[in-house]
């Protein structure tokens, strides 16, 4: 069982983070803001794949129109995804963004300039209720900063977000979440935990530009599978050079193999090796591909011999075991059916498609 380190609560439209609520699955929309039907469309995906929150990027005036028309086109979703602008330096798109219906912001008050555009800033987000993300990243840290640590340390990811926390707690605004994010795995982790340690405010974890899909993944895992493993975390984004969707999976895959939250199936397929006697390989693929369209929380495990394989597929929801050009299938814990190994996946989708 893991201890969650207990933070504050705050409210992104409708989802809650902190405070002990559920760790939230976040992505960002990869197409232009500013083509609407592309963006909402890429939402409308990214809602399917079971992301509760996302973020868009707002680089001008014309991206920052466009959010209200991108939320009108996806009213029509079971469940209203909230919307982040992402804003960099300039004050005015801040403004834009909260006048079209935003959700949140994620913005660094320290680098928009004078006090009284952050302090116009902070009075809208007060009327709105819209909460603000200080998302610090070692590849644009202060140079005052990288001056003092030499290089972008952990610390001094720390101590760039004090900063900028600074500025909107000495304008009474608190319903502020924080991320730190370097591509750097372990520079990451350390710089949450030092945080975690002295403040309660809630955490957006990512590990930033984590690369192309294989490692990115891992590098993502590895992270934040030690950074959820110790508490820490109310919300996340895995960052890959990959669709949208793919972050989401990712991100619940992780969180399933912690036991902190289950969507979707659980995939358990052997690595094979000398005793495999059926071709398991291009079995279990294919059995992945086809559960990726399935969003129950069940387990299903394809094993190719005698030795575990009967055992792990007791243990699964459903399961095939095969050995010798045959297999068994199971379900919950028993056997249904002994069938000819080309027939075991058909089975095997037909007995998941009855529940």
């Amino acid at each position: 069982m893991i201890n969650r380190k207990k933070t504050r609560q705050i409210f992104v439209g409708n989802v809650s983070i902190g405070g002990g609520s559920p760790i939230s699955v976040q992505s960002m929309t990869k197409t232009d803001t500013r083509d609407v039907n592309a963006t909402a469309k890429q939402i409308q995906s990214l809602v399917s794949a079971g992301c509760e929150i996302v973020r868009l990027a707002v680089p001008d005036v014309e991206a920052a129109l466009a959010l209200g028309k991108i939320k009108s086109n996806i009213l029509h979703l079971k469940s209203q995804i909230p919307m982040i602008a992402d804003i960099h330096f300039d004050w005015r798109l801040a403004l834009e963004a909260i006048r079209q219906g935003i959700d949140g912001l994620r913005l660094n008050p320290g680098n928009i300039g004078a006090a009284w555009k952050v302090r116009e800033v902070v009075t809208a987000s007060k009327e709105k209720n819209i909460p603000i993300r200080i998302g610090v990243n070692a590849g644009s840290l202060e140079p005052e900063l990288l001056h003092k640590y030499g290089r972008p340390t952990s610390e001094a990811l720390v101590e760039s977000a004090e900063g900028h926390m600074k500025i909107l707690e000495d304008m009474n605004f608190y319903e502020i979440e924080v991320s730190l994010k370097a591509s750097n795995t372990m520079k990451t982790v350390n710089a949450y935990r030092l945080f975690s340690e002295k403040y309660d405010y809630p955490l957006h974890i990512g590990i930033s530009e984590a690369g192309p899909p294989f490692s990115g993944m891992i590098k993502s895992a590895v992270g934040l599978g030690i950074l959820l493993s110790e508490g820490i975390g109310d919300t996340m984004r895995i960052s890959l050079t990959a669709e949208p969707e793919e972050e989401i999976r990712v991100a619940y895959e992780i969180l399933k193999s912690l036991g902190i939250r289950r969507m979707g199936p659980e995939l358990i397929s052997c690595p094979t090796c000398g005793r495999c006697q059926i071709d398991l390989r291009p079995l279990a693929e294919k059995v992945e591909n086809i559960l990726k369209n399935v969003n129950k929380p069940i387990s299903v495990a394809v094993m190719g011999c005698a030795v575990n394989g009967p055992g792990e597929a007791r243990e699964a929801d459903f399961g095939i075991a095969g050995g010798k050009g045959m297999g068994l299938v199971f379900k919950k814990g028993e056997v249904v059916k002994k069938v000819k190994e080309e027939e075991l996946l058909k089975a095997l989708i037909d007995l998941i498609n009855e529940e």
